[in-house]
C-alpha cells in the first residue's frame, strides 16, 4: 500500500523486435495498457515518461512478467504470420468517451485481412459526421496493432495516416493480405 492506503498500480514493460521495428509492450493487473512503436532510446524513454505520468508509477522493465507474457507471445506469433487475433486482456485506462467506443467497436468489429473506412467506422458507433473524430480516436490508439488501426482507410482507396508511420501500416496489411508485401 502507498501511503495514502491504497494499493499501488503495477507497470511492467518490455521490448519485442517485429517486422515494422521494435515495439514496447506494457502492462498492468487489468492488461495490456500500451504499446509503442519505435521503443528505442528517446522514444522509449518518453513512452514510459508518459505511462508513469498517466498511470501513477514507475513502468519497470520485466520481460519475464506474466503480466507480459500472453501479450509477447501472441504479438510474435502476429508477426510470424501464426495468429490473426489477439486475445488479450486490455486495460482501457488510457483512453476514455467518444475515442474509446471507436477502438472498441474496431478492435471486436473489424477482422483480419480487412480495412473499414473513418466514416463507416463513425456511422457503426452512431456518429456519421464523425469521420475526422475517428481519425483523431485512430492516432489517440494506446494499443496500436492490438486494437488494429491500420485497418482504417479513407473511403477513396487511400491509405490514410498512421502513428508508426505509413510504411509500417502498408506492412501490417501486407501480413494481413490485404495489400502486396513490399517488393524492397
Amino acid at each position: 500500500m502507498d501511503s495514502h492506503g491504497r494499493y499501488g498500480q503495477r507497470v511492467v514493460w518490455a521490448v519485442v523486435g517485429t517486422g515494422i521495428g521494435p515495439l514496447l509492450l506494457a502492462a498492468t493487473r487489468e492488461g495490456l495498457v500500451n504499446v509503442v512503436f519505435h521503443a528505442t532510446g528517446e522514444v522509449r524513454g518518453s513512452a514510459l515518461e508518459r505511462l508513469a505520468s498517466r498511470l501513477g508509477a514507475e513502468p519497470v522493465e520485466e520481460p519475464g512478467s506474466p503480466l507480459l507474457a500472453e501479450a509477447i507471445r501472441q504479438v510474435e506469433a502476429y508477426f510470424a504470420g501464426e495468429r490473426r487475433d489477439f486475445e488479450l486482456p486490455l486495460d482501457w485506462s488510457l483512453i476514455s468517451g467518444f475515442h474509446r467506443e471507436v477502438l472498441r467497436e474496431l478492435a471486436t468489429e473489424v477482422p483480419f485481412g480487412s480495412v473499414v473506412g473513418y466514416g463507416d467506422l463513425a456511422r457503426r458507433v452512431g456518429q456519421p459526421g464523425a469521420a475526422q473524430a475517428v481519425g483523431m480516436a485512430m492516432g489517440a490508439n494506446p494499443l496500436p496493432v492490438v486494437v488494429p488501426c491500420h485497418r482504417v482507410v479513407e473511403s477513396d482507396g487511400g491509405i490514410g495516416g498512421f502513428g508508426g508511420g505509413l510504411e509500417a501500416k502498408r506492412r501490417l496489411l501486407a501480413l494481413e493480405g490485404v495489400l502486396p508485401e513490399p517488393l524492397f
